[in-house]
């Protein structure tokens, strides 16, 4: 008697993204506790100078170098948002962002999680060396808040990850809009017309099915050193790059299966071998048309957010968070805790974002443009919206951008230390009260 198949049925997309960004979570706190340790030992000199260790590259009399620091936020980032621009792109073509009636809830929620904490943090900084760190407190962290949410297990809902990642795409795409607008100094036309010249290069290769990595990373390098130039934060190239690329298969997967359907039964009829396919250049032939119509089927933009996702996860986030959670922690910075950016911070992630959240889904709700996801309720909302106070990464690289003084960046990050700790743990003790013990929704 044959022993009964009891293999794991294949992971879907999303429940790979899930898995993935949960795991990732764990090596981003260990890098996190790493940094903090290390910039808090007899070591921290160390530390400072790998931040500040300079390489790049000459040609001619020209030469291109920046710390190793910058080429983390800058050039690392760069890919970081490459990934949130293709995670962006997917949602608003096939995914909970695709129509009026699917976006409402997470669209409003993400509005409502930026809006309140900025205003919040505005409050205590309105004038002053903080007034223009408003979009720290406006990010949510995916991977640590899904890391938090995984601790539940089975308790939790489909429909509550999906409402959480979904948001916190729509409050990654209103982080590039607001990195782009509000945290640009001064724009040089010249550099971001070579960008726009360069992306319609980069979008003719596309359509003509070039296929080539390398091709195709000389017009993204280049875009990427454009945007650099012109001003604008490098990373927007990221985002702008993926918004190029398909989300949808050049070939028909109808189209595909008709070729299958004749091409195979003609190979076998022929007898195909190693051998067979040395001689026959029919064969051959053939063999290529199924390689190409296979290329041709899988969508470019899916297959490039699955293959780059670990790489940001388990590589790029982890890098980011040892070259910037490194906080020194002595008495001085302590209490800059008081203080009005860090106090801003805090309460911009601990309240503004799940009252911001909480306020603008009802309101969606209540005016008949969403609805809640099946098996959620309210408490769960509100337990997800302490989750999205975790702002971490983001608001960590956006506060690189607000301020140009070490102590007011300083101040910034031990509010989003601070404010993320206390918005996980109420999140995860709102979760448990609000979820039954026991269910498996999924």
């Amino acid at each position: 008697m044959m022993a009964p198949d009891v293999r794991p049925a294949p992971r879907g997309f999303f429940a790979s993204f899930i898995h993935s960004e949960a795991a990732s979570s764990v090596l981003l706190m260990v890098c996190t506790v790493v940094a903090l340790a290390w910039a808090n030992s007899p070591w921290a000199h160390a530390y400072d100078a790998l931040q500040h260790l300079s390489f790049g590259a000459a040609v001619g009399s020209r030469v291109f170098m920046l710390p190793l620091h910058a080429w983390v936020n800058d050039g690392l980032m760069a890919l970081f948002f490459f990934v949130v621009g293709l995670e962006i792109k997917r949602e608003v073509v096939v995914g909970q962002l695709s129509s009026l009636r699917r976006a409402a809830l997470p669209a409003s929620a993400a509005l409502g999680g930026m809006l309140v904490p900025a205003a919040i943090y505005a409050l205590f900084n309105a004038t002053g060396p903080g007034a223009h760190g408003w979009g720290i407190p406006m990010a949510t962290d995916i991977a640590f808040a899904l890391g938090v949410l995984a601790l539940l297990g089975p308790r939790v809902p489909l429909g509550l990850k999906v409402f959480l990642t979904a948001l916190a795409i729509g409050d990654d795409l209103g982080a590039v809009l607001v990195i782009a607008v509000f945290y640009t100094e001064t724009i040089r036309l010249g550099a971001l017309a070579a960008a726009a010249v360069l992306l319609g290069l980069f979008a003719l290769l596309l359509r003509g099915r070039i296929r080539q990595s390398l091709v195709l990373l000389v017009p993204v390098v280049a875009v990427w050193l454009a945007i650099l130039a012109s001003g604008i934060h490098a990373t927007v190239a990221g985002v702008l790059v993926a918004l190029m690329i398909s989300m949808k298969a050049p070939l028909p997967p109808q189209r595909f299966t008709a070729i299958v359907r004749t091409r195979l039964p003609e190979l076998e009829r022929e007898g195909v071998t190693r051998e067979s396919v040395l001689l026959d250049e029919a064969q051959l032939d053939t063999l290529l048309e199924l390689h190409e119509a296979a290329a041709d089927v899988r969508p470019p933009g899916l297959l490039l957010e699955r293959m780059l996702h670990p790489v940001q996860a388990y590589v790029v986030l982890p890098l980011f968070a040892l070259f910037n959670a490194g906080i020194v922690l002595d008495a001085g910075a302590l209490t800059g805790l008081t203080g009005a950016i860090s106090a801003g911070v805090i309460l911009g992630l601990l309240l503004g974002k799940p009252l911001g959240l909480m306020l603008f889904s009802w309101l969606a709700v209540r005016s008949g443009l969403a609805t809640l996801p099946a098996g959620v309720g309210w408490r769960a909302i509100l337990g997800v919206g302490c989750l999205a106070g975790i702002g971490f990464t983001m608001s960590l690289f956006v506060s690189g951008l607000a301020f140009k003084s070490a102590e007011a960046i300083e101040h910034a990050k031990l509010g989003i230390l601070a404010g993320s700790i206390v918005a996980g743990v109420a999140g995860y003790l709102l979760l448990q009260w609000a979820l039954p013990a026991g269910a498996s929704p999924d």
